[in-house]
């Protein structure tokens, strides 16, 4: 990101005539930021901007990964709220957290790709509701773990009224920089246009050690005149069941993969002995002392795989 920068400039000469016998040092010109001392045709151009000029609601980080999400906030005034001071800065009211939510039934939330709902038109309504939402005057962002899991969700709405319940719903989660959640929500309030409908694409993502891993993520698209909670609760939770059902498959198949025709490592030992009479003590401890280095190296290699199939096993419960 470039950046312009505002310099503060100073100069100072010294005067060549003599006054009493002494240098004179003479202020040239002083900068200032108000553009008083700036010429008139400078000034007719505009004042200058301050970089940063963050604000609540003005954040560049948050702002940018709002972007990855497909909506941009143009009015510059988009909260990321993740507990309740959040909410207070936002200018909304605090509720008590921790609510439970009914959601509504499976119906009113139609999965993209089924006979209910194409592809085509989820994808459609989808970038009308974030262009709508980039030119809302105030976007609110609720974002936290769906309860009982490390999954991460964020809703993007401009419903003042749904933010600090959705809020209460999501399980708190610990502050880190922004970044795309699994699952993310937009929920779009003031349209006549009625619709729910969520979609779960896999995507492949750059894993520490630069290598593409398969994962999947949500989206959830309700738009109304008054959306309601429960619609919206009913995509999060049928979103989460798909990504659970996804990492289960994935892992499925690379156990699969790892049993049928896959390279096993195993250790093998070998013992020398020599001499003009080889004493069968020695042969047998030698024998003794591999059985127990292949012992260990099993016992190892056990309890990494262990240790890989309860990450697993995680993974899938939180994505």
């Amino acid at each position: 990101m470039q950046r312009s920068v505002l310099r503060f400039v100073s100069r100072r000469t010294f005067d060549t005539s003599m006054t009493s016998g002494k240098w004179v040092l003479m202020p040239i010109r002083s900068f200032a930021t108000d553009g008083s001392a700036l010429p008139e045709s400078l000034n007719r151009i505009g004042a200058a901007d301050i970089f940063p000029n963050e604000y609540p609601g003005q954040n560049y980080m948050f702002n940018w990964c709002l972007n990855g999400d497909g909506v941009t906030p143009l009015k510059k005034a988009a909260f990321r709220i993740m507990k309740p001071l959040d909410l207070r800065i936002a200018g909304l009211e605090v509720p008590k957290m921790g609510v439970k939510v009914k959601a509504a039934t499976a119906k009113k939330m139609p999965e993209a790709g089924s006979d209910e709902l194409t592809f085509e038109t989820f994808d459609e309504i989808s970038q009308r509701t974030k262009d709508l939402l980039s030119l809302s005057e105030k976007i609110f962002c609720p974002e936290g773990d769906f309860p009982g899991t490390r999954t991460g969700v964020r809703v993007i709405t401009n419903s003042a009224a749904l933010a600090p319940k959705l809020l209460a719903y999501l399980e708190r989660a610990p502050r880190r920089d922004p970044e795309s959640q699994p699952i993310t929500a937009y929920v779009l309030e003031g349209t006549e246009e009625e619709f729910s409908g969520y979609a779960i694409e896999e995507i492949e993502d750059e894993a520490e050690d630069g290598s593409l891993v398969a994962k999947s993520v949500a989206a959830v698209v309700v738009v109304g005149i008054k959306p309601d909670i429960k619609v919206v609760v009913a995509g999060l939770e049928l979103s989460q069941k798909g990504l659970e059902a996804d990492e289960a498959e994935r892992a499925a198949k690379r156990a699969a993969e790892a049993e049928d025709g896959s390279l096993v490592a195993k250790s093998v030992a070998a013992v020398v002995v020599v001499g003009i009479k080889p004493d069968i003590k020695v042969v047998v401890a030698g024998l003794e002392l591999s059985q127990k280095g292949l012992e260990a190296d099993e016992a190892e290699r056990a309890a990494k795989r262990a240790a890989e199939a309860e990450d697993e096993s995680l993974v899938a419960k939180s994505v």
